[in-house]
């Protein structure tokens, strides 16, 4: 094959590098992540109702937390979602081979990084079948927040047919806002509802 043949092809074989290899999520998650900075796309976040009274005895009493869901961490250390009662939480569904998983990333660790930790928990649930794939990822990009695996089929409201899924939890348990598909949540108006939504004790 001469110089100019390969010149010709050359532009096929990086599309099926990009297209059949690991590197897939990587280029599009960062052209997903390119249209998201560029503010040209604005996917809707979820709604959390900041206006609402905050009453002590139904959000932080002492009913049972409605959500028995076992994970196990990177180290393979067992956590029970229930560990999170008092918190607000933060719940994603994400895989490293899922580019609008891997585009949206950026802006979750970025609001992990400006929370009140005191008042919000990050649960970042990989899908992946192997582990080794997700803890790469998290190492190339530096990413910090707490990656879980789960140990059986996840129940609602957590069972989305579609990632990235994000469920808000209330300090109580409760569902407060869902939002499945990509979006920018590193917005000072969504930190403040995040919090807002946490009831201290007392």
């Amino acid at each position: 094959m001469n110089r100019k043949n390969l010149l010709q092809w050359l532009p096929f074989a990086i599309l099926a590098l990009v297209l059949l290899t690991d590197l897939r999520p990587i280029v599009l998650g960062g052209m997903q992540r390119g249209l998201l900075a560029t503010g040209l796309w604005k996917p809707d976040l979820p709604t959390l109702a900041t206006g609402a009274p905050k009453d002590k005895t139904t959000t932080t009493g002492g009913g049972a937390y409605p959500h028995n869901l076992t994970l196990v961490t990177l180290g393979g250390k067992s956590m029970n979602l229930s560990e999170l009662k008092g918190k607000v939480v933060f719940v994603n569904m994400w895989a490293s081979w899922c580019p609008p998983c891997v585009a949206e990333m950026p802006g979750i660790h970025a609001l992990y990084e400006k929370v009140d930790k005191t008042k919000v928990a990050f649960v970042m649930i990989s899908l992946d079948e192997k582990p080794a794939k997700a803890q790469a990822l998290l190492k190339r990009r530096g990413y910090i927040f707490p990656v879980y695996f789960p140990t059986g089929p996840l129940p609602a409201p957590f069972n989305s047919s579609a990632i990235p899924s994000t469920v808000i939890l209330g300090p109580d348990g409760q569902v407060a806002a869902r939002h499945d598909g990509m979006a920018e949540y590193d917005t000072p108006e969504f930190k403040a509802a995040l919090e807002n939504l946490f009831v201290p004790n007392g």
